[in-house]
Order: C-alpha cells, then sequence, then structure tokens
C-alpha cells in the first residue's frame, strides 16, 4: 500500500507516516479490533470529472483504515478466488484487461456478433449492504472480520465538510471494494455459467455473445430480471441494449472489420475515439505551459499518463494514430520550454546554443507569434530536434509502444 502512495483521509495523516504510526499503536489498534471497541473513521470524499461532464465520487478511507482493509481483503482473497469464474478479468491476480478483450473478439470472430450490451445503473453506489455481508459470512463465519466489514461498509463520508450517511454503496477508492464487486457481481457470472452463455466481466462493465438478435433480446431480459429481483441491482436503459460489432464498445475498444482475402467476417480491435480523446486531454493538462513545475517533473507526469495508456490500449491498432500523438506532444513540449525561457535575451542566448545564426536568434527572440505557433515553426523544431529532447529525458510514445511489439 505504501508503494501505491495515495492520499490522505479526513485524518491528514499521509501514507509515509502509516510505518511510524504502527510502530506505536500497533498492540493498542489490535486489542481494540480484537475487543470489538475499534470505530473506523469517516471516508473523505473527493469528485473527480468524468468524460460525460459529470463527475465520480471517490472515497478515501484513512491510511490506517486502509492498510486494515488490504489485509482484510488478501483472507478474503483466499476464500473466494478459486471459486471465481474464468471469464471475470478485473481486479484479480494473474488477469487483465488484455485477457477480456481477446475474449471478447474471439467470441465475435466466431461467430457470437449479437451482443447484450449491459450497463449497471452506479453499481458501485448502489450494492446492498446486506447481500454482500450475507455472501462473506457464508464463506468467512469469522465475528471479528464480519464486525470490520459492516463499520468500513457503513462509514460516513465527508464531502464539503459534511458528514453523509451510508446505507448503501461501496465507496471507490477503498482497498476492498474491488474484491466485494467481485463478490457480488459472481452471482452474475454463475446465474450466464450455469445458463451456458458465453460473457466476459470487467468489475461492473460486462457483455454477453449470442448467434442471433431474437437469442440476444430474449437473455438481455431474462438477465436484467436477475439483477433486478437476485442482486437488486438497476441497469442503465440508455446505454444498455443490443450491439453488433460495429456499433459496439467495450472497455475503451471498438472493432473493425478486416478487409483481407479470407477474412470475410472477421474483426479487429481499435481504440475508440472516446479513449483517444481523453487520453489527448490528460496530455494536454500536462504538457500545460504555466503547470508550475520543472521540465523533468513535467516528464514524469507524462511518463504515468502515456505508460498507462499504452498498457491498456496496446492490443488496438494504434500505431499511426499514436505517431500524430507523438508529433503534437513533442511540439507542446518546445512550447513549454519556449515558456519557460520567458526573456527575449535568455531566448535568444538559448537559440544561439542551440545553433541558430545570431541575427536569426536575435529576430525571433523578439517575436511577437504566440508559443505555439513558435513550437511549430522551425526556428525549435530544426533545433529542439527529437534527439535533444531525448537528451532531456524524453522518451518517444512510439519508442515505448514499440517494446510490446504485438499484433492481433
Amino acid at each position: 500500500m505504501v508503494s501505491n502512495k495515495g492520499s490522505c483521509g479526513v485524518d491528514g495523516m499521509e501514507v509515509d507516516n502509516l510505518q511510524e504510526y504502527l510502530s506505536t499503536h500497533k498492540s493498542d489498534l489490535v486489542r481494540e479490533i480484537l475487543g470489538g471497541q475499534y470505530l473506523s473513521n469517516a471516508i473523505r470524499g473527493v469528485e473527480i470529472p468524468k468524460l460525460n461532464g459529470k463527475k465520480r465520487l471517490l472515497g478515501i478511507p484513512t491510511v490506517v483504515d486502509r492498510w486494515l482493509q488490504q489485509a482484510v481483503s488478501q483472507q478474503l482473497m483466499t476464500r473466494f478466488e478459486l471459486k471465481f469464474s474464468d471469464y471475470s478479468y478485473g481486479f484479480r491476480p494473474k488477469k487483465n484487461m488484455q485477457q477480456a478483450l481477446m475474449q471478447s473478439l474471439a467470441y465475435i470472430n466466431d461467430g457470437y456478433s449479437d451482443i447484450v450490451d449491459i450497463d449497471l445503473s452506479k453499481f458501485f453506489d448502489e450494492v446492498a449492504h446486506y447481500k454482500i455481508l450475507q455472501l462473506i459470512y457464508v464463506k468467512m463465519k469469522c465475528e471479528t472480520t464480519m464486525r470490520l466489514i459492516r463499520k468500513w461498509l457503513r462509514a460516513p463520508i465527508l464531502i464539503d465538510g459534511k458528514l453523509h450517511k451510508r446505507r448503501k454503496g461501496l465507496p471507490q477508492g477503498s482497498p476492498l471494494s474491488p474484491l466485494l464487486s467481485n463478490i457480488m457481481l459472481d452471482q452474475l457470472d454463475q446465474y450466464l455459467e450455469t445458463r451456458g452463455l458465453k460473457f466476459i466481466r470487467y468489475a461492473d462493465d460486462f457483455s454477453i455473445y449470442t448467434r442471433s438478435k431474437s437469442e440476444a433480446r430474449s437473455i438481455g431480459n431474462e438477465v436484467y430480471v436477475f439483477l433486478r429481483d437476485k442482486l437488486a441491482l438497476q441497469i442503465n436503459r440508455e446505454k444498455s441494449g443490443i450491439r453488433r460489432p460495429s456499433n459496439f464498445t467495450v472497455l475503451g475498444h471498438n472493432f473493425t472489420s478486416v478487409y483481407k482475402k479470407g477474412s470475410k467476417g472477421q474483426y479487429q480491435l481499435i481504440v475508440s475515439k472516446r479513449s483517444w480523446a481523453e487520453f489527448k486531454r490528460k496530455l494536454k493538462r500536462a504538457t500545460k505551459k504555466t503547470l508550475p513545475c520543472s521540465f523533468n517533473e513535467r516528464l514524469g507526469r507524462l511518463k504515468l499518463i502515456y505508460q498507462g495508456w499504452i498498457n491498456n490500449y496496446r492490443l488496438g491498432n494504434i500505431y499511426t494514430k499514436l505517431k500524430k500523438v507523438d508529433e503534437w506532444l513533442r511540439n507542446r513540449l518546445r512550447s513549454c520550454i519556449w515558456h519557460d525561457w520567458k526573456k527575449p535575451e535568455r531566448k535568444r542566448k538559448n537559440l544561439i546554443r542551440l545553433g541558430v545564426e545570431k541575427g536569426m536568434a536575435y529576430a525571433w527572440s523578439r517575436t511577437r507569434m504566440g508559443g505555439w505557433a513558435v513550437a511549430q515553426s522551425p526556428i525549435l523544431g530544426t533545433t529542439l530536434k527529437v534527439s535533444v529532447l531525448k537528451r532531456k529525458g524524453y522518451v518517444s510514445l512510439i519508442d515505448y509502444y514499440s517494446k510490446f511489439k504485438v499484433s492481433i
């Protein structure tokens, strides 16, 4: 948990202070837990923007509660993990998004191209506490563990200085929530497997693959009733429906036909427009020229963004678009460097150091062109070349992507 860093909770304790705290208070903490006197802290509510303009509420427990939840999660994992479905890919050891995508693609290319696409409405906000506690109690009849989980589920959330009661839902941001969501939705997996259906599930994102539209419609209605009556969950009707590969999006990917001899009816993965837009939005935010950080710090932020994105979307056909984004990103960095030089005289001296003739360096240092226009001009394109940026620590997106050498 310490290696993952993360924000502090309502008590303000940072992750780096956890070890020192435990060295002093660990025995008291254990005594309180075993004696049933332990009280969990409130959760700090943080809203983060979503692509559709709305906001998602994250619940961040205190560092101590996160440490305890991680310990409980590891114990619960030993009881539940081996029983989970092979077609559940989210938040599990040796399972990942790429496996889910490849299974989805395999279903479609095998002819299961009428897809039941179901979006659960606010799943993490709507999970019934009594149902998840009942499922855990069946396999772990430990009063201490059950008491802890109940306290964490019922912990109030602090939003804008006000405490709000919680009687349902799993706080996104808690180390325990991913496992609890899998325990809850494993009931759905078992139902689908009993019916012999072909499906994939990644956390609360799942889809079912059938050979005909009529079959898809019938199965969709049955699953809707199961979710409503057995799990007390509702689906988002606007985002759910029967799809074909050409209008189906799964985990930020779309499908496009393969136009090759002997490959009729076959598809390949591509990254959705929305995922590309989100990627560029994050890169743009990290390369905002007025961002108060050094060039090395900026490169560090970019590295976290593009490594995570390329790792997730490397199975899609991204080389051509990624190359264009790479060129755009380099111009953004040149604009940042130009802005950091600030004064005309400093710009002139730096241009001369980069090999620009003195007269031209003087003229460009006094230009009235904006920073973005200068960044795209030959004066920086031929001086702050890729090799120069790499010496400063820049890693090309294409160079990073080329390490995977994945083909579908």
